[in-house]
């Protein structure tokens, strides 16, 4: 991990850790039974041993703490924290010493010294300490670089320095999916999995829409007014284990009444999502602003405002369609409405809507009758524009559960 430049005599010597949380003490249980060779060997040994849980023996975690003997591994989203200290060595003292430490990645260099002061002097035996953090936002090789330069007492200046090499992990891997509802909601469904070695405690994992949007977590489920997690009270993350999250968008009024704005690419907001690791290190990360194509409704599109989940065989039900302008002209349609072999229409086809202008809507209820029973699809609907004498047809609008008429559905 740490290269160094070629040998020189100089008067100061740096030392560089990493500061991170120590860890419970391991050991390896070994025991018998009573019956067996050693008798109560193995047992008495393990209750002798300190580093062992009194009346736990055989427990692998201890109470002891220990240090860290490596660098470890550093993941994304995670604060690196680092002890620099500059020791004189020599009988002599030394002036004007200057230390600096900065962090190159990939794309750029950080400077991450709390001060860039000159200091005076410096004593025999004496040292300068620092303690440097630094969050890291970038996966990939990292170089902790550290500068000293000072002046000797025949007023030569010395310069060194040394490098750390680390690298930076991937912590999560976060898949993304949509689905579109028959209305302008939006559901994201956000797959987290932990690809590190160690379990997780997921502290927080949040959607923060964009300006066109509400949403609504479906995490939680509610009872008697308490509210509970999907996932239970334990909500640590195992090595390897996805955990499924669940959020409703839906457009704000200001922007659901404009048609033209939901269309192409949208914006939906970012993930954020904390967590904390062994002894509480905390961790966090947000994704970039997560993006959909809006699906395409062409010029006009019809949506269902209500319908009933279940109605009874050859009794007209009530549905209330919205009709939009989502071209930038004004048009004039007509509605037609054409029976299928399970549903059939009530009302007059072919009568005229008027004129419907560019981002308008109009709310239109329309009455029909199921003959056949089962899971039945709303269909044939057309809309014709008379200036261009074109026709939109709308199919499998929604679906409706048809039961027999002495049979009495409660939605």
């Amino acid at each position: 991990m740490d290269v160094n430049q070629p040998k020189q005599e100089h008067l100061l010597a740096l030392k560089v850790m990493r500061l991170t949380k120590p860890t419970l003490f391991t050991n390896i249980p070994v025991t018998c039974e009573l019956r067996d060779l050693p008798g109560d060997l193995f047992n008495n040994l393990m209750r002798d041993d300190p580093s062992t849980v009194k009346g736990a023996e055989i427990l692998m975690l201890g109470e002891m703490l220990t240090l860290p003997q490596n660098f470890g591994n550093i993941f994304l989203g995670e604060t690196f924290s680092s002890y620099i200290s500059v020791h004189n060595d020599s009988n002599q003292v030394v002036k004007d010493i200057q230390v600096k430490a900065d962090l190159q990645t990939s794309s750029q260099r950080l400077n991450l010294s709390a001060s860039s002061a000159v200091v005076g002097e410096l004593k025999p035996d004496s040292c300068i300490d620092d303690v440097i953090h630094h969050e890291v936002k970038e996966i990939g090789t990292h170089i902790l670089v550290c500068a000293v330069s000072y002046t000797t007492q025949t007023g030569e200046k010395m310069y060194f320095r040394k490098f750390f090499k680390f690298q930076v992990l991937k912590p999560l891997d976060v898949k993304t999916k949509f689905y579109n509802a028959e209305t302008d909601e939006v559901f994201l469904e956000a797959q987290i999995q932990n690809i590190t070695t160690t379990p997780m405690f997921m502290e927080k994992v949040s959607l923060e829409p964009s300006i066109m949007y509400n949403v609504s977590e479906l995490n939680t489920v509610y009872n008697n007014g308490e509210g509970s997690s999907t996932f239970g009270t334990k909500t640590y993350l195992q090595p390897m284990d996805t955990r499924q999250y669940l959020y409703c968008l839906k457009p704000k009024p200001e922007f659901a009444e404009k048609a033209g704005v939901i269309k192409g690419v949208t914006v939906i907001g970012k993930l954020d999502i904390v967590w904390k690791t062994n002894l509480g290190e905390r961790g966090r990360l947000q994704t970039s602003q997560l993006q959909r194509m809006a699906p395409g409704y062409g010029d006009v599109r019809l949506s269902l405002e209500t319908i009933p989940d279940t109605v009874n065989l050859e009794e007209p039900f009530d549905i209330t369609c919205k009709i939009t302008n989502c071209s930038e002209r004004t048009m004039d349609l007509i509605l037609e409405m054409c029976n299928t072999n399970a549903i059939h229409w009530c009302g007059v086809s072919g009568r005229q809507l008027g004129k419907l202008h560019p981002s308008s809507s109009l709310n239109l209820t329309l009455t029909l009758l199921s003959s056949v029973q089962g899971l039945q699809s709303v269909s044939g609907l057309r809309l014709t524009d008379t200036f261009l004498k074109r026709t939109y047809e709308y199919d499998d609008i929604a679906q409706v559960c048809v039961v027999a008429s002495n049979i009495h559905a409660d939605s």
